[in-house]
This record gives C-alpha cells, structure tokens and sequence, in this order.
C-alpha cells in the first residue's frame, strides 16, 4: 500500500524555515515543494539543500500553487494572519508557528477562514511534545497526584535571543515568543481556562541596548475551577547563563507534586577554558544529523496527523484562547490591574 504523501509548502525561509524544509525532506509521508521569502536568495539556498523545486517571492504565489497541500508559516508572529487567511481561502491545510496570531482581530480573521473553508490548522505549540512535561501530564491525568492547585513556571531567554538572534525583537514580545509556550503548558497541564489574570511588567535593560521592547513579565494566573499559577517570562537573563533557556516549572496537586529543572539539569554540561555550557538535549538537538528535539516532533506530528485523520494535539481553539489570553495578560500589565479573559 503506497503511503499518502503531503506536499509542503513552507512561508519563511528563516532559521526556522530551513528546519521545517529538513523535517519534511526526511519524513516519509512528506515531501517539501515549494519555499517562498522575500529574500528570494535565501529561499533558494534553503531550496537547493533540501531539494525544494519551486522558490516564490510573494505569498499569493505560494497560495494559488495547486502541487502544494499545506503550508506552513514560520514567518514573524505579526505577519502570520494575512498569509494563513490567503492559505486557508486557496483550500491549503496550515501550520503556524506560535503565537497564532498577536492581535484579536488577525486571531478571528484566521479561525473564520479556517472555518470557512474546511481545511484544518495546527498552531506550532511544541511544549506538549516534551518529554518531562509530557511525562507530567500523564501523571496528572492518572489522578494519582490529585487536582493541579498551584503551578509556576519560568520561561525565560538570555539577553541574546532579543538582541541579536531576532531581527524582530522590537515588534514583538517575550509574552509571544515564549509565554504561548508557557500559557499553553499552564492550562494543558491544569486541564483547565485562564478566568483572570494579574500582571506587572518592566522596561528598561533591553531598550538600552537598543531593543525597544518588554524587559520581563510577572503574571498570576486564576483558572476557572479555582487553580492558581504564576508565569515568568523576560529575556533578560544574563548571556553567561549556562543554557539560552532559563526555563523552570512545578505544579502542586492536592496530593502530590511534580517539580522540573529543565535549562541547568545534571544531564550533560561542557567546559572549555572560555565557558560552562548545558548542551541542548531536549529542545532543538540533532542525533546522527537528524532533528530529533521536541521543537521538532510537533512538526512532525502535523504531517502524521494529515496522513491518518485524527485531531491535531494542539486545536485551533487551543491556540485562539491561549492568544486571547496572552492579550488580557498585556492589557494587565497596562492597566495595573487584574483582567478577565474573555474568550467571546
């Protein structure tokens, strides 16, 4: 029996752009046709090391390219809905990478042209592929812990990510590129809504440096069925930090607990006279020149999901209230006082 074959296109010829061009060229129920990027330079070198016959410089090209079958969009978090509404309208199935989308509106233009047009949309929420949260989730659900009562978790980066790494940084925040990552973790492993959120941000250290954006955010979180949680996201943290993650989490069920150290673990650590580092093992690493990190298995999971039928891990609404809800966290911070999430 000859196995389906997804036809990817891909919308960002980024770093992350070439890691998803990777995965599809390696999978076999995939297949990578078609890259499209502004920088028509750099979509072709990702082409032509990955075997990707068609280069476009503009998004409708990609849209109306019957060999394609899905898309997936790895561009900036404010420049994914016009590309995911032109997608959806032109039939094609979707992944984006997280957030869904950064503004209430491009979220609701996204989710009614999914809707509209009856393709389905996988929002790139990779935290629920990692091992140790995974594992945490399935032994809160055994029911043998109790009920989620109160949980923190720490997602931060080092200075480095805004700076350097994301040409972006000023358009965007560290709510969008990592707490999606921590919100949607929060309300997986609780089983449960964000009903009201308390934050307080500060500004300052990063636009010293250039970076006109959100330092840090410290937000308590209230689930409707009584839980609590605080969430820290910055990427302020110092670049001689042994891991570009600072990345900690715990949660306190009413008979037990589930604690995680996950950015300066025992596992591995590299000394050179320079430095200490903590090499990734579990995010982004590569065995035998093959992705094999969490941030990789959920791109992987959203061709199986395409092959077999069955619901993605991360549904649409999934990501539409974890975005709704990252945006009463910014009006938190705004306003100086407590918000209640409206989903409606």
């Amino acid at each position: 029996m000859e196995m389906k074959q997804i036809r990817m296109g891909i919308a960002g010829a980024g770093t992350w752009g070439q890691t998803h061009a990777s995965i599809y060229a390696e999978h076999v129920c995939a297949c990578p046709v078609a890259i499209c990027d502004s920088r028509e330079k750099r979509a072709r070198e990702i082409a032509d090391k990955y075997g990707v016959e068609k280069v476009y410089t503009d998004y409708h090209s990609l849209a109306s390219d019957p060999d394609v079958d899905a898309v997936a969009i790895v561009t900036p978090d404010f420049a994914h809905a016009d590309i995911a509404v032109a997608m959806a309208n032109a039939g094609k199935d979707i992944l984006i990478e997280k957030p869904l989308a950064t503004t209430r509106e491009d979220i609701e233009r996204i989710c009614k042209a999914v809707r509209e047009n009856k393709v389905r949309c996988m929002v790139d929420l990779h935290n629920r592929w990692n091992p140790p949260f995974n594992t945490a989730k399935q032994e809160v659900e055994s029911g043998k812990l109790g009920t989620p009562y109160t949980g923190y978790i720490r997602h931060s980066d080092v200075k480095w990510v805004a700076t350097d790494m994301l040409s972006w940084a000023s358009r965007s925040s560290i709510l969008w590129f990592l707490g999606s990552h921590s919100l949607d973790t929060l309300r997986w492993i609780f089983g449960d809504e964000v009903k009201r959120v308390y934050a307080v941000k500060r500004k300052g250290i990063l636009e010293e440096m250039g970076v006109d954006t959100d330092d840090i955010y410290l937000t308590t979180i209230e689930f409707a069925h009584g839980g609590i949680a605080h969430m820290e996201n910055g990427w302020i943290t110092p670049n001689g930090n042994t891991n570009v993650n600072d990345y900690k989490f715990s949660v306190l069920c009413t008979r037990g607990m589930i604690n995680m150290d996950l950015s300066s673990h025992n596992l591995i650590q590299e000394v050179t006279e320079e430095n200490t580092s903590t090499p990734d093992i579990l995010v982004s690493n590569r065995v035998f020149d093959r992705c094999k990190g969490l941030s990789y298995e959920s791109i992987r999971d959203f061709i199986d999901r395409l092959v077999d039928g069955r619901e993605f891990r991360v549904s649409m609404e999934d990501a539409r209230r974890t975005a709704i809800a990252i945006l009463a966290i910014m009006e938190s911070a705004e306003k100086g006082m407590p918000v209640d999430v409206n989903y409606d």
